[in-house]
């Protein structure tokens, strides 16, 4: 055996001369890959500088000095590149989106909570809007709440200040079902929503949020609303 199982990293030989080498060389991939953090996933093109240890979650088609090297962990390392093939059940967490991936064997899985070999899973999400509330009675956010998604609830923060003649506070929801999650909610700095829905709600359109004026209407503000919820994902074709 010249590689350990799990990790791949290089073991010392009998009689091998420059052992420091070999040992340097497993540590850094130790050191890259036991708290697995991937600058970005799905890349072709190597930067044109990069950290010792930077870890880098490549494409289907790489070039340049990671040609070949297709679905590979890079690890940049004294100039140069180590390469690391990921294991069904591995988890990274991904630098560039912010979010937890784990490798089902063939592709990784972005938010998966649970997830098979086919490439089904199931996956825990949030997606969050910064909403600058426009006068009126009521204000609506994009569609941040996406297709085929079930929404477990919504949160939010008020990071300026809600305004409006008569206002004393507002609502929460959608269309239909104004105070879905939330009402009563407070108008000042750093107020908060936390709502949960009754039941898991799915949504099979995209949909925004609508805010709701209580007392009066808005004049100005600002919030930062997010929507937590599941989505599905089907095995991959064949």
């Amino acid at each position: 055996m010249s590689e350990s199982y799990n990790l791949n990293l290089p073991l010392i030989v009998p009689g091998q001369a420059q052992k420091h080498v070999t040992v340097n060389e497993a540590l850094a991939r130790l050191d890259a890959l036991a708290q697995l953090r991937l600058v970005a996933r799905g890349l072709n093109t190597p930067p044109a500088s990069a950290v010792d240890g930077a870890a880098y979650g490549l494409g289907a088609a790489p070039s340049g000095a990671w040609a070949g090297q297709a679905g590979q962990i890079a690890i940049a390392s004294n100039g140069g590149w180590s390469f690391v093939a990921p294991r069904l059940g591995w988890v990274a967490w991904d630098e560039a989106s912010k979010g937890r991936a784990v490798f089902d064997g063939a592709a990784w899985v972005a938010n998966a909570q649970s997830l098979q070999a086919s490439g089904a899973a199931t996956l825990g999400q949030i997606a969050e809007v910064s909403h600058v509330i426009g006068a009126g009675a009521t204000s609506t956010t994009a569609a941040i709440i996406p297709q085929n998604a079930v929404v477990i609830g919504v949160t939010g923060r008020v990071t300026s200040a809600i305004t409006g003649a008569g206002l004393t506070g507002w609502r929460l929801g959608v269309a239909g079902a104004d105070n879905r999650y939330g009402a009563g909610l407070g108008l000042g700095l750093n107020a908060y929503a936390l709502g949960v829905t009754g039941q898991p709600q799915a949504y099979y359109a995209p949909t925004p949020l609508v805010l709701s004026g209580e007392g009066g209407s808005f004049a100005g503000g600002e919030v930062l609303l997010a929507v937590h919820y599941m989505a599905l994902q089907v095995p991959r074709a064949v």
